[in-house]
C-alpha cells in the first residue's frame, strides 16, 4: 500500500533541490500529486538557513526555494511543544508536523528520527525506502 501523507525533513528537501538522488525523486512524487507532502512553517524556515549558509545562497533565493516547495505542499500548523529528542530538539518539529497532518510517513536522513524508527504509527524510513513504495518511479 502506498502512502498519502508523508512529512519530508529538512535533508530531503536541501538534498532533493540540490542533486537528483533518492531524495529529488521523493520531491518529484510530491511535485506529481503522487504523495501529499506536508510541511510546517518551522521547516521550511529551517530549509532557507540551511540554503543560505550551505549554499550560500541569498535570502531571495532561498525563500524562492521554500515558496516552490510550498506550491505543492499543505502547510500544517505546529505549537512547537511536543518534545521528543533531547540529543536533537529541531528534529521534534518534524515529529510535531506528522503528528499533527497525520502524516503516516516522515522520510529522513537524520539518524535522531531514523533510530525511532516509527512515533505514533508514524513509520519514519529513508529515502530510497520511500520510492521502493513506488515500484513504476523511475530513478536516474
Amino acid at each position: 500500500m502506498t502512502p498519502n501523507f508523508v512529512v519530508y525533513d529538512t535533508n530531503i528537501l536541501f538534498s532533493g533541490t540540490g542533486w537528483r538522488g533518492s531524495p529529488y525523486h521523493c520531491l518529484q512524487l510530491a511535485r506529481r500529486g503522487e504523495v501529499t507532502l506536508l510541511t510546517c512553517r518551522e521547516i521550511l524556515v529551517e530549509f532557507q538557513e540551511k540554503l543560505q549558509v550551505k549554499r550560500d545562497m541569498s535570502a531571495s533565493e532561498a525563500t524562492r526555494a521554500a515558496v516552490k516547495i510550498l506550491s505543492f505542499s499543505r502547510l500544517v500548523e505546529i505549537s512547537n511543544t511536543l518534545r521528543i529528542i533531547a540529543d536533537d530538539p529541531d528534529d521534534d518539529k518534524v515529529l510535531e508536523c506528522a503528528v499533527v497532518g497525520q502524516a503516516e510517513y516522515i522520510v529522513s536522513g537524520d539518524h535522531h528520527l531514523l533510530e525511532l524508527g516509527s512515533y505514533r504509527k508514524i513509520r519514519i524510513i529513508r529515502a530510497v525506502e520511500l520510492l521502493d513504495l513506488f515500484p513504476g518511479v523511475v530513478r536516474e
